[in-house]
C-alpha cells in the first residue's frame, strides 16, 4: 500500500543510503540513469555463466534482485522516484529505511571478491558471530549458519529481510566473542 503522505522528516541534509525497489530486471539501467543525474547509486553485481542454446557467456547480474541503493539528501528524494525504473523506496516504521553505510561497504567488498555469493530471504535463526581472518574478505563480520547441511556465513541486510550467503573455508574464520 502506497503512503500518499510520506513522512520525510527522516531525510536530512546529510546523505544516507536508501533502498529503492525497481522495475523487474531494471536494476543496472536505473543505476546508470541515476549516476547520469549525479546521484550516487549502487547495485551489487556478481558474474554468472549463462548458457544459451548456441553459446555460453559470462554476465553480470544483481545479487539482490529488484533493488538499487541510492545515497541521497532530502532535495534528491523525489528526483530518484522520477527516474524511469524506480518504483518506490523501501519503508520501515513509517519512514524510508536507512541502510547503514557499513552494510553498503560490506556489499562492495563481497562483490569485489571472487567469493560465491547468493541472496536469500532472511528466515534464519541467529547464528554464531564470526569474523573472517584472511583472504579478500578479511575483517568481515557475519553469522555462521547451516544451509542444506553446509556451513555458510551470512550477512543480514537491514530492513530488506534478505541475507547474503558466502561460501568461505572454515579455516579463514574465527568465532567473535
Amino acid at each position: 500500500m502506497t503512503n500518499l503522505n510520506p513522512d520525510l522528516s527522516a531525510l536530512q541534509e546529510t546523505p544516507y543510503w536508501y533502498a529503492v525497489y525497481t522495475r523487474s530486471r531494471y536494476e543496472k539501467k536505473l543505476m546508470e540513469l541515476l549516476l547520469g543525474k549525479g546521484i550516487e547509486a549502487y547495485v551489487p553485481l556478481r558474474k554468472v555463466m549463462h548458457q544459451w542454446s548456441d553459446r555460453k557467456r559470462l554476465v553480470e547480474e544483481p545479487v539482490i534482485r529488484s533493488y538499487c541503493f541510492v545515497k541521497v539528501v532530502k532535495a534528491d528524494y523525489f528526483e530518484v522516484l522520477n527516474t524511469p525504473g524506480a518504483v518506490r523506496y523501501i519503508w520501515f516504521s513509517g519512514k524510508p529505511a536507512v541502510i547503514p553505510d557499513r552494510q553498503i561497504q560490506t556489499l562492495k567488498v563481497i562483490t569485489g571478491s571472487d567469493v560465491n555469493v547468493e541472496c536469500l530471504p532472511d528466515t534464519f535463526q541467529p547464528g554464531i558471530q564470526v569474523t573472517v581472518n584472511a583472504g579478500p574478505l578479511q575483517g568481515l563480520s557475519g553469522e555462521l549458519v547451516n544451509i542444506k547441511n553446509k556451513k555458510k556465513v551470512i550477512i543480514r541486510i537491514d530492513h530488506l529481510n534478505q541475507v547474503i550467503t558466502l561460501s568461505i573455508s572454515p579455516l579463514l574464520i574465527s568465532i567473535t566473542k
